[in-house]
Formats: C-alpha cells, structure tokens, sequence
C-alpha cells in the first residue's frame, strides 16, 4: 500500500523567535497538537519526517532538548482522537500524566491516548519515532474499547519482537535515504498483535511475523516461503494458510511488496542514478526481464514509464 509523498519539516535556520510557533504548528497539522518550550534560554532546533499513509500516521523526529504539553484546553481545542506511539531512539524522555510519572529510555515504545492530557520532556535532546493512528481503528485491531492508561513496551535487542517489527517498518519508511512505501495492513497486524497479546487469533500474530520478516529481506532473491516459516518457527503449511485467509499466497504476497518498493524507487529523484535493471537487482529480481513482466502485470504500465513521468512531474512543478 503506497504512502503519499513523504513531508519534512525542520526549524534549523528560521528566525529564532519563530521557531517554536512555527513547530508546533507543523505538529497539530502533522501529528497532534502540543505546546512546545526550551529548557532555559536554548533555542529549538527540530526535524520532523512525515509519512501519510491511508489511515495512520508515521514520523521520525529528531531535536534538541525541550517539552512538549497536551493540556486539557488545548485537547478541547484541537481534540486528536487518535492514539499515538512513541519510539524512543535516543535520549531518555520523561512522560507525566494522571496515571504518574514515567520515564521512557531508548529503546522503548510508549502507546498512549492523544487526547489524555500528557507532558514530555527531553532534557537530552531526543531521536524517535511515531504512530499516530484513529481511535476508531486503534480499538478495532486492538480489540481494545478505551486505552485507559499508557503501555510501555521494550522494542530493543531480546525485547517484543512484535514492537521491534514495527520500529522497523516506521524506520524505513520515514530514512532520508531509503523511503519506501510501507505495508499499512503488516503496521495494523502488528498492533493488533502488540497491543492484545494476539489473545484469540494466532494466525494474526504468525502473519504479522512473517510481514516484518519479509519486508526487512525484500533484497534477497532466495526469500521463500520455507525460509519465511522457518524464521517464525511454523510449517510452511501452515504459513500458506494464514496468508490464503488474506486471498494470497506467500510467493504473491513477497512479488506485490518487491513491486511496490520498485515503484517508489523509480518516482525517487535520489533513486535516478540506478538504472531500471539496478533497482530490480536491488528488490530481489534475478532476472530484469522477470522484473519488467511482473511491473506491467501489476500496474498496466511499463517501469521505464513510470520513472519518465515521475520525472516529467518534477520538472513541472520546478518551472
């Protein structure tokens, strides 16, 4: 599932006294509203990468130290209904709010309701990233009616692998250098997953397993549904038939996201360098004269189609 053009957002090199209106304006538009305030007399010097996908929002954030506030009159205000998920990467990050004061070091997901008046604070600058999802939807995978109080979850090394997973998918989605379109229904999988503890349906957490495997292997000509299996410790057997639920088949499922990923690459300016064989190679095609079948297959359009009116977008909206 594609994303729209991804937005990025930063205050280096603004004038210093609108620096912070102008980042917490970016934020209520892109994610949720929040006042913002400098640990002394520091000026903010904040980025923000957005990825808007169908129905769920993605961020990678990075700043200097500062607070950030969702107070109750600012939620009557700007309500968000929505929940969030917070990555932290780098720098601890205090979280206060009715339910106490915790703290969240890197290397932690914090899931929280956006509408439960919170602050945040980084006194060492922070690093992270963001789900940003419906309330309606959250409850829907979730399973979960009313998130009453924050869950913290530990996505590091040996940690939730379900959490890891989604790290991962919100990290490449949102890298300067590598942003390919995520799979929205792997993301939802994945929070179903992470939030209910899979409680009725195993199926879900296997296939949410075999999506974060798959995609952090998109590369590999070799990946199969044996290789897949043996990495989330099912049959292949039984794999098949969690993904047959989905009317797909493993092989099916691993060409749409190859294909996927090839199409973004050759809309990337930053991607044009390589050539149409190259981004084939580098999406796991052996073969370029298999790669360009299966394009034309999926999208009724040729790749090197696609690249030439990407280009000619750009240039349009450059004159």
């Amino acid at each position: 599932m594609s994303a729209l053009s991804p937005v990025e957002f930063s205050t280096v090199g603004l004038p210093d006294q609108e620096r912070i209106e102008l980042w917490e304006g970016h934020n209520a538009d892109a994610l949720i509203g929040l006042r913002c305030r400098t640990l002394e007399a520091s000026q903010l010097e904040a980025t923000e990468v957005n990825v808007q996908l169908n129905s769920i929002g993605l961020a990678r954030v990075v700043g200097t130290s500062h607070v950030v506030e969702r107070d109750a009159e600012l939620i009557r205000r700007r309500p968000s209904d929505s929940v969030v998920m917070y990555f932290s990467l780098v720098g601890d990050a205090f979280f206060y709010s009715e339910d106490g004061v915790r703290t969240v070091r890197p290397g932690q997901l914090l899931l929280c309701d956006a509408d439960k008046a919170f602050m945040r604070g980084f006194s060492r600058g922070l690093e992270e990233l963001v789900i940003k999802m419906p309330r309606s939807i959250f409850a829907d995978v979730a399973d979960i009616r009313a998130l009453t109080d924050p869950m913290v979850f530990d996505f590091s090394k040996g940690g939730n692998a379900h959490a890891a997973a989604l790290a991962q998918h919100v990290n490449r989605a949102t890298r300067s250098n590598e942003r390919v379109p995520p799979d929205e229904q792997a993301i939802l999988e994945l929070v179903s997953v992470l939030a209910s503890g899979a409680r009725d349906d195993l199926n879900t957490a296997h296939r949410a397993a075999a999506k974060a495997f798959i995609e952090g292997r998109i590369s590999d000509p070799s990946l199969s549904a044996t290789k897949v299996a043996d990495a989330i410790g099912i049959s292949a057997r039984h794999l098949s038939r969690v993904f047959a639920a989905d009317g797909v088949s493993v092989p099916r499922y691993i060409l749409a996201r190859r294909l996927d990923v090839a199409r973004a690459l050759l809309e990337k300016p930053a991607a044009a360098s390589m050539t149409i064989a190259e981004i084939a190679h580098h999406c796991g095609f052996a073969s370029a004269a298999h790669f360009s079948n299966a394009f034309v297959l999926k999208f009724s359009e040729r790749a090197s189609d696609v690249r030439r009116d990407a280009a000619a977008a750009r240039a349009m909206s450059a004159s």
